[in-house]
């Protein structure tokens, strides 16, 4: 397959690529500068100039390719409505490009999105029409009746791995900066976690063989307790490990407080037997210990 990715060089991306180039595929990755494409071509993968907000360009190279695999997303944490209104209409324009062709169309969303409080399954839908990106995801899993085998991509909170800058990065740049790694109450809640080689491959799996309208579980460990992750990180850095009030979340864990106290466990069942996926990387308390997060 010639595969068209966008975000072929973000974290999950710049795995998903030679992944699926070492699977025989051919890969061409979304490009909007030439440093993108640099970059691209130093893993193999030949470069789309566009971005997302230009929908032509998305047009363009989804209909060159037999699939697309999209990663982007444009993060501004100070106007997300619009970044999740520049996802939606990319998707809505590679949906259209793709439309009639039986082509597959993977998208990543969260397992944030699904049922808190017990295991969320594939056949969740999002809690909330109204959750920001369930617009772009209902469209993708309705997309069978458009000649589109779309499928959506459930990463959680932190798919983890040496060189990971998110959500567990930002757990130890609190606690080495403000000298604690607390939990929130009794430390309970759960984070579903899976290591980026294994997500990447699951991407590969999907964009080849999943069904149309199919939600999957990129989520390896159905549930690590928060204080679980506390005391690794206290561990590493050498801080304190406390509990503290929900009401003081915001002090210390900043703009990750609405996600920390989220008790999110997911399951991935039905997607290993759908697509024969066996997670084998390392699990996430492992990997703070020995992946540099706490160096």
């Amino acid at each position: 397959m010639r595969v068209f990715v966008t975000g072929a060089t973000g974290w999950v991306g710049s795995a998903t690529a030679p992944e699926l180039l070492a699977a025989g595929h051919e890969v061409v990755g979304l490009a909007r500068n030439d440093a993108n494409a640099e970059a691209l071509a130093k893993m193999g993968v030949g470069a789309h100039r566009g971005e997302l907000a230009d929908t032509d360009s998305l047009v363009a190279g989804a209909k060159a390719c037999d699939g697309v695999i999209h990663l982007g997303f444009v993060h501004d944490w100070s106007n997300f409505m619009a970044s999740v209104e520049t996802d939606r209409l990319a998707v809505e324009a590679m949906l259209g490009a793709l439309e009639g062709t039986g082509k597959p169309l993977v998208i990543a969303s969260g397992t944030l999105m699904v049922a808190h409080g017990r295991p969320a399954t594939e056949t969740d839908n999002p809690a909330s029409v109204h959750s920001p990106r369930a617009a772009a995801c209902m469209a993708v899993t309705a997309s069978g009746a458009r000649g589109v085998r779309g499928s959506v991509m459930r990463l959680p909170p932190t798919v983890h791995g040496a060189g990971d800058h998110g959500f567990i990065s930002r757990l130890v740049a609190f606690a080495r900066d403000k000298g604690v790694s607390p939990y929130i109450g009794d430390g309970a809640s759960r984070w579903p976690a899976v290591h980026r080689s294994d997500a990447a491959r699951l991407f590969r799996l999907a964009v080849e063989s999943a069904g149309p309208g199919s939600n999957l579980h990129a989520v390896a460990e159905e549930g690590v307790p928060m204080r679980a992750i506390a005391e690794v990180i206290g561990e590493g850095v050498g801080v304190p490990v406390r509990s503290i009030d929900a009401a003081d979340a915001g002090a210390h864990f900043e703009f990750l407080a609405m996600f920390v106290g989220v008790d999110n466990p997911t399951s991935s069942a039905q997607t290993r037997e759908a697509l024969g996926w066996t997670p084998t990387g390392p699990d996430l308390l492992t990997d703070i210990r020995v992946a540099g997060y706490c160096a």
